[in-house]
């Protein structure tokens, strides 16, 4: 697996800040991108879901009430809101190499992060 790491993250989130500090204690060198000022594409959030290894559906912060309505939403719809709203991403995102965890809970991470 890479030993590349980078955090998909919305600094004022109390679980991304979490996230944020198991990454400093880990030591390891990880990017951190805040994708409220750096947007995800459509394409990205593809490639983000395909390394979570979960359905976009599961992707969606179903929550946020901009989310009402898309019960019926296929891949594609709910791909394009999401890119189009960030506060419809869960968060944070961790991504290592090929491999990527939801940080909720934040300890996910610590997962990710002792893979061979």
């Amino acid at each position: 697996m890479g030993d590349k790491i980078t955090i998909y993250q919305k600094p004022t989130c109390s679980k991304c800040r979490a996230a944020l500090a198991i990454l400093d204690e880990s030591g390891k060198p990880f990017d951190s991108i805040n994708y409220y000022d750096d947007r995800l594409t459509v394409e990205s959030l593809r490639e983000l879901v395909r390394k979570l290894g979960i359905p976009v559906r599961h992707l969606l912060r179903a929550d946020e009430p901009l989310a009402n309505g898309t019960e019926s939403a296929d891949d594609e719809e709910l791909l394009r809101l999401m890119a189009a709203n960030p506060d419809l991403i869960q968060r944070p995102i961790v991504v290592r190499g090929d491999s990527a965890v939801l940080g909720r809970p934040p300890e996910n991470i610590k997962k990710l992060l002792t893979e061979p």
